[in-house]
């Protein structure tokens, strides 16, 4: 019974670790391919969805920042317009844009818990509005909604990490060598701390706050802990199997292969990540359309008929 109890924890551990990886990566390469709104299209949304009210600020993101990995401009969580109202106690600017989103067709309507009052989110024609409350203000973001793939990609990479995690993890439980029990964790050392930030990072805004940036960032930490359990690997695992068993030469080496080379896979893996997360260099920047202003105080340029 107990061996039993021990197969399923492994083939449970191994399923997280490499599923968070594989979520990582489905989530970074379904992501990609969005195409930000444009200044003027993000205020004419906004004076849409809020009609009357004027914003106290805005401010235009081209490349998101997430664990210290620029975003490029098509990924996901990257470009997008916010503008930041006074709405006070009474949650007025609330229930207009419920009443505004539902009027105009915007789908996926929802409740975002806030600060002070509830806010909402929705999306429509690629994009995501969102009204949400904080201590520091009132604010509606427009952004990129999550483009058809996402899904798929990050399930997908999510199953198939899982699954190849299950299976390497219940093999070297069923052989129970101390050796291959090593060899699980030094992968274990290995993954825990990018495994452990994933899901600290992962929530209700996983499609517009993206988790792939934690294992980028941390790749100045994991990289020199993958080497030194590299060469904590290669020189204990075999002696250790050659001491268990003398007869099992081609799996030390097969293993011994597998050690080393799954270190420089991850470090190439982060590196071109973290190489394609970089801003491309726009050949020409598009200029920002302030907010007209008449007495210090910003005004809301009314919508065109024709939008």
């Amino acid at each position: 019974m107990s061996h039993r109890l021990r197969w399923v924890a492994m083939m449970l551990l191994g399923a997280v670790l490499l599923g968070t990886v594989g979520l990582s990566l489905g989530a970074w390469y379904g992501g990609r391919g969005v195409t930000p709104p444009s200044g003027d299209q993000a205020q004419s949304l906004a004076a849409q969805l809020l009609p009357g009210a004027v914003p106290v600020h805005s401010g235009r993101v081209a490349h998101g920042y997430r664990w210290g990995v620029h975003l490029a401009a098509d990924d996901l969580g990257s470009g997008r317009d916010s503008f930041w109202y006074h709405d006070g106690d009474d949650c007025g600017l609330s229930e207009q844009f419920r009443r505004s989103a539902r009027t105009q067709g915007w789908q996926g309507l929802h409740r975002v818990p806030g600060y002070l009052c509830d806010g909402w989110r929705a999306e429509r024609d690629g994009l995501t509005v969102a009204l949400e409350y904080s201590a520091s203000g009132t604010e509606l973001t427009i952004a990129p909604a999550a483009p058809g793939k996402f899904l798929p990609s990050t399930v997908a990479g999510t199953l198939a990490g899982a699954a190849a995690g299950a299976a390497l993890f219940g093999w070297v439980a069923r052989r129970r060598r101390p050796a291959h029990l090593l060899v699980c964790t030094l992968v274990t050392a290995g993954l825990l701390p990018g495994v452990a930030l994933t899901w600290m990072a992962l929530g209700p805004g996983i499609v517009v706050e993206p988790v792939w940036p934690v294992w980028p960032a941390l790749a100045p930490l994991l990289v020199p802990l993958w080497l030194v359990l590299l060469l904590v690997g290669v020189y204990a695992f075999p002696k250790r199997e050659t001491e268990t068993d003398s007869s099992s030469r081609v799996t030390v080496v097969v293993v011994s292969v597998a050690c080393a080379l799954a270190p420089v896979v991850l470090a190439a893996a982060l590196l071109f990540m973290f190489v394609q997360a970089q801003p491309d260099r726009p050949t020409a920047v598009d200029p920002i359309v302030p907010w007209p202003a008449v007495d210090g105080r910003n005004v809301q340029p009314s919508p065109s008929p024709d939008r």
